[in-house]
């Protein structure tokens, strides 16, 4: 072979082994391309927080995160920046941030130092309970509701004592009145639904209780022993709720049933279908008609005998559960869902719940009971119920901290939870 033959090999082997390690170079450069962080689709701000979220879009606290992450984004657009990366499409992303569980927040300061990381879901109002906590202040973001609280009536309960009910704070009517003999005086109860469920809550030794107990002849308004009366049950024809009229005979219960339907039964029947529903927080009697539906992981299906009592169930059973109430003003649907007892999802959003409250006598704030909690889809329909409701006092919570308040509940004030006892009728 000449010299200059010699010359072209050795000039071709080079440009084929510069040719091979640009390849190699571009391959590397893509494939950490491919790997790279996925940015923001929209200009992060200089000089503001960042809040970033490391998951995948098929775990499913991830999924829960996701919804929290885009109200995050709009309600604090432009003083914090809110990331959601996929680690399972860019898996250099969980090593550059060195995450060890799907999903994972890390919080960032201003500067890019990291303050703060939390592994699992982490719901809405603890995310920024930490940024608070961490010294961060988001408050020229977007201004939340303001807070609504009435700890004064806005009318004066001046209904004589005796025509109000004892369990419920209604009013009394004369024909389905029930009366409780107790040793410091008549217990009166607007209705025998009413008086299930204290019955269904009472802690005392029950024996002969039902001879303490009168109700009032439908037709001739006269107290009947409770266990002498024949009934009559029904159901409204439009919401399916069902009522109860008493009578002190058979006869006069067969015309009421020709005139308005129901059937007759016996005390034992009633009680029977009275205690088929329960609440599974307290376990006093209720109606599907009146509760929320819980259904908790499992399959398992049971009630709230109001809305709050629904979120017990999850400190009850320590399960996560799906909560289906209604707006009390609006009866609009809503659905809370948790998730590690914290609220995981919420529909619709805006929903808040009342807290009715009562003063004691030595000024400490207690429940005002069942009968005076609600969900509602938003603060505007919680304070046209208020002013609907002139007696109730209470204040405007989060969902999240209803939720919390049940589940910081110890298992022996779970167990005890609305049972009548040293409060036992009087």
């Amino acid at each position: 072979m000449n010299k200059a033959m010699k010359i072209i090999v050795v000039a071709a082997l080079v440009l084929a082994v510069a040719a091979i390690v640009r390849l190699k170079q571009q391959s590397k450069e893509t494939d950490a391309g491919a790997n790279a962080p996925i940015r923001a689709t929209v200009a992060t701000p200089a000089g503001v927080p960042r809040l970033v979220d490391l998951g995948s879009v098929t775990c499913i606290p991830c999924k829960m995160m996701a919804p929290i992450l885009e109200e995050l984004k709009k309600e604090y657009a432009g003083r914090l920046s809110v990331e959601f990366y996929d680690v399972v499409q860019k898996p250099a992303v969980a090593k550059q941030y060195n995450m060890k569980l799907m999903p994972t927040q890390i919080f960032f300061d201003a500067s890019g130092k990291e303050l703060f990381r939390h592994e699992g879901f982490f719901a809405k109002d603890e995310i920024l309970a930490k940024w608070k906590e961490l010294g961060v202040d988001l408050s020229g973001a977007k201004a939340a509701a303001p807070a609504f609280e009435q700890l004064t009536a806005a009318k004066p309960d001046e209904r004589p004592k005796e025509n109000v009910c004892y369990m419920c704070d209604g009013d009394i009517n004369p024909k389905t009145l029930v009366t409780v003999q107790t040793d410091k005086g008549p217990v009166r109860l607007c209705s025998l639904h009413c008086y299930f469920i204290l019955d269904s809550c009472l802690t005392e030794d029950k024996t002969g209780f039902e001879k303490k107990v009168t109700v009032t002849d439908w037709a001739a308004g006269q107290p009947v022993p409770l266990s002498e009366a024949v009934y009559l049950y029904g159901e409204d024809e439009t919401t399916g709720r069902p009522w109860i009229r008493a009578f002190a005979g058979r006869d006069t219960a067969l015309a009421e049933r020709t005139a308005k339907g129901g059937n007759v039964l016996a005390l034992a029947a009633l009680q029977e279908k009275e205690f088929s529903h329960r609440c599974g927080f307290c376990e006093r009697a209720c109606y599907p008609q009146d509760a929320a539906e819980v259904v908790v992981e499992g399959g398992v299906h049971t009630w709230g005998c109001c809305s709050h009592c629904a979120l017990g169930v999850a400190a009850r059973t320590g399960k996560n559960i799906e909560v289906r109430e209604k707006d009390r003003l609006t009866k609009q649907a809503i659905v809370v869902k948790t998730l590690d007892g914290k609220v995981a999802a919420l529909e619709p959003a805006t929903t808040v719940a009342w807290f009715g409250q009562r003063k004691k006598p030595d000024g400490t704030w207690a429940s005002a009971g069942c009968f005076h909690q609600g969900f509602f889809t938003n603060a505007d329909n919680l304070k046209k119920w208020v002013e609907q409701n002139p007696y109730e006092t209470g204040r405007l919570i989060s969902i999240s901290q209803a939720l919390a308040d049940k589940m910081k509940l110890s298992p022996d004030q779970i167990q005890k939870a609305c049972k009548i006892g040293e409060c036992a009728p009087k």
